[in-house]
């Protein structure tokens, strides 16, 4: 039994009222305010905030934040995420010209637009997403990266997204299929792995990424599974991260993931041919996403991204 064995395979730790100490993060700083007036002058929804990001404070300190379109509420209860759940928003039609002006303002280079989930459009958002994506293009010349909802499976939907032609393609597989009824709810894991596969298979140039969470009671072994099933559809780069609790009525941590175990596993999963595998407590889907992009277009083979 490896070293990794034994760290990962202990029984999970009960949930704690005090962090490890690798999961600190330093109080919000001045240079924050920039980012926030301008999102709040114009109206928009960020992940960044709905979802309670522990990197919020890091990525508008340097006036990059991850833009949520489609409203602030979703139609999936899922049990690891703190957007609130309930009635929809109408779809705001001048919201992609909104999110273009913010993406300029704050100088982006790299722009990343993902959604609440809209079970109740017929399809799911996705002409606002092309909307949005080709509007930021058009007026900033910025490289785009969505990070979609599932669309339920619309194959139609995902052809929309696709034929903007954001430079990475973001659908998130968030944790292991033993878990998706109690963490992913209305999701299915072959649907992820379609979407995946289908955007690869219209768009074989584009840039693929995937993302799981750590922490929820999955074992080494699912994970390298789950990992071994997005490089067979294709994807590139890989997103490992700490599930953190954003409220007590939400998913406990089962347990909390050293950073010398992420590390770990970041070998793991890059031995398997990801492009590029960013593996940390504090990884998020779109952290430093366009430091990953860009270094992927730079190198056939990159090395593990740790946070």
């Amino acid at each position: 039994m490896s070293t990794l064995d034994i760290l990962y395979d202990v029984p999970p730790e009960k949930p704690k009222r005090r962090l490890p100490k690798w999961l600190k993060r330093p109080m919000p700083s001045p240079e924050m305010q920039f980012t926030s007036s301008v999102i709040e002058d114009l109206g928009l929804e960020t992940v960044c905030s709905s979802a309670k990001c522990p990197n919020r404070s890091e990525c508008w300190a340097h006036s990059t934040a991850t833009f949520m379109i489609l409203g602030n509420v979703c139609t999936r209860p899922c049990g690891f995420c703190s957007v609130p759940k309930g009635k929809t928003e109408v779809v705001e039609v001048d919201e992609p010209e909104r999110v273009a002006e913010a993406a300029e303002r704050l100088g982006l280079e790299h722009v990343v637009i993902t959604s609440v989930t809209r079970d109740d459009l017929p399809d799911g958002g996705a002409d606002h997403f092309y909307r949005c994506v080709v509007a930021v293009r058009e007026r900033t010349g910025a490289a785009v990266e969505v990070l979609v909802p599932d669309f339920m499976g619309n194959r139609d939907a995902v052809h929309r997204v696709v034929e903007s032609r954001p430079d990475v393609f973001n659908h998130n597989t968030e944790t292991v299929p033993r878990l998706y009824d109690r963490v992913r709810r209305n999701a299915r894991y072959q649907r992820t792995l379609d979407l995946l596969k289908q955007v690869k298979d219209e768009a074989p140039e584009m840039a693929t990424k995937s993302g799981l969470m750590l922490g929820l009671g999955e074992t080494l072994d699912e994970v390298l599974e789950v990992c071994a099933d997005l490089r067979a559809v294709g994807v590139e780069m890989l997103t490992l991260g700490q599930y953190l609790q954003p409220t007590p009525d939400h998913l406990p941590v089962e347990r909390f993931i050293p950073p010398e175990e992420f590390d770990q596993i970041g070998d793991l999963t890059r031995n398997m041919g990801f492009g590029l595998v960013a593996s940390g407590p504090f990884v998020r889907s779109s952290y430093h996403a366009g430091e990953m992009a860009d270094y992927l277009g730079r190198h056939q083979s990159a090395p593990v991204v740790s946070s």
